[in-house]
């Protein structure tokens, strides 16, 4: 069988081995599993069924890996995202007001969308046409977004009538189970310890559990169940419902173009910054087309199973550093995924924990900051210096935030973007597409 393995997936051009892509595999996982949880909880919030919903998160990150081994033969894992979940649940579903059918069927919209791009090439001319500091701006404002979502869960940001938001009770004891497992997994990152996300996750649990044994109230509970196996797939096939309904909302065209737009160049950022990694050490390539196809396809099939934007994810330069060159570590990765399925009471330890009318998740809060910091190092790509991207920039990244809306803040980056270089007669920098989005944000404020 590995003889068949190293013939397939080209081991002696790629430099790797059986063994090595295992690990890589592995490694991957490890540093993923934490969105099994997080994903499950952020899109149970939006009224979707706990259960259905890590079944078809572990599936459908199973089955776009398995794609992305077998087609494009890259050793990238797959699952939600944690700006395209965070969006759904927040954006979608709580503050438009839409049913979390019509937020799966934009996913499929955006997703198949992404699939005719694709394979077209229209893809490349659109990626290119878009300003650079605007596309960076776009993945730290998504993070920046990310962070708050993880503050408030944690307790440590809370709603204050006089200033908006302040500092949360440190006195509590379900916020300090929060800013203990934060301050964890910052030092994991820092020290560079791989699936530090996950282990910042499971010692936090632990930890939790173990407080509440000894009577401390607001910590999370263990169930005494590790395995149970799970049929439920309730939303399978609820797009094809929410397509329904939104032929007759025209504002979720808007929409539908955020979720493709932040799928679309983070996953073309991640896609190249990893494979130049591997090709500047081993001078191989990768068909950028084909990895594409498969990112989208597990977009696809995740909106079809009932979960939020899959995408190929930045952990998996972990893989890479361990050794991960062809398509068989996403497919370990795969397996790994398929495996965890199985493990849906461990996931359920971090649900909300109500304390007074209020819900804290500290859990999950440390790793949704946690990656919203390293999203937000994109800040540093932005050209400062250039008063026309710093102000498209930050304009993006700050309505973002304080309109807690990721569309908004593109659209008025777009904008700001757009007048800056009109009235600076720097129209020649204002490429075709970016007049279109222009118009189109602008009729989306005009319409709000």
């Amino acid at each position: 069988m590995q003889e068949a393995l190293r013939k397939f997936f080209n081991f002696e051009e790629y430099e790797t081995n059986f063994k090595k892509e295992i690990i890589a595999g592995t490694t991957n996982f490890l540093t993923m599993a934490y969105i099994l949880g997080v994903n499950t909880i952020i899109l149970s919030s939006a009224g979707m069924d706990f259960n259905s919903v890590f079944l078809a998160t572990a599936i459908s990150s199973a089955i776009a890996c398995f794609v992305m081994g077998l087609v494009a033969n890259a050793p990238l894992g797959l699952a939600p995202g944690m700006g395209s979940n965070s969006f759904f649940t927040f954006i979608v579903v709580k503050l438009y007001g839409y049913s979390y059918q019509e937020a799966l069927a934009m996913v499929f919209v955006s997703g198949t969308l992404f699939l005719l791009l694709s394979a077209t090439g229209i893809r490349d001319k659109i990626i290119n046409s878009i300003p650079e500091n605007l596309k960076q701006s776009i993945g730290a404002g998504t993070g920046f977004f990310i962070a708050l979502i993880g503050l408030v869960k944690a307790g440590i940001a809370v709603s204050h009538p006089a200033t908006l938001i302040t500092l949360g009770n440190f006195k509590n004891p379900t916020v300090l189970l929060a800013v203990f497992g934060l301050l964890l997994t910052i030092v994991l990152m820092s020290r560079k310890i791989d699936a530090a996300v996950f282990f910042g996750l499971l010692i936090t649990a632990i930890v939790g559990i173990v407080l509440g044994k000894f009577g401390i109230e607001g910590m999370p509970k263990f169930s005494n169940e590790i395995i149970k196996v799970n049929t439920s797939l309730n939303h399978f096939g609820d797009f094809f419902y929410g397509i329904k309904s939104l032929i007759a909302k025209p504002k979720s065209i808007f929409l539908i173009f955020t979720f493709f737009f932040v799928d679309f160049f983070d996953t073309a950022g991640t896609l190249v910054a990893i494979t130049n990694k591997i090709s500047s050490k081993t001078g191989k390539n990768y068909k950028m087309k084909k990895m594409l196809f498969s990112d989208a396809v597990g977009t696809v099939v995740g909106a079809v199973l009932g979960t939020s934007t899959v995408t190929t994810l930045t952990e998996s330069t972990s893989g890479v550093a361990a050794g991960g060159r062809t398509g068989l570590t996403a497919i370990t990765t795969g397996i790994w995924f398929l495996i965890a399925s199985i493990f849906t009471p461990l996931v359920a330890i971090a649900s909300p924990i109500e304390i007074g009318g209020m819900f804290f998740e500290p859990v999950i809060a440390p790793s949704l900051i946690c990656v919203g910091i390293l999203m937000a190092t994109q800040l540093s790509s932005i050209d400062w210096h250039d008063f026309t991207a710093a102000s498209a920039g930050f304009v993006t990244i700050m309505i973002m935030i304080v309109g807690y809306s990721i569309p908004d803040g593109i659209a008025a980056g777009f904008i700001v973007y757009v007048f800056s270089k009109l009235f600076t007669k720097n129209v020649k920098d204002i490429s075709p597409s970016v007049w279109a989005m222009f118009v189109l944000f602008v009729l989306h404020f005009a319409l709000k």
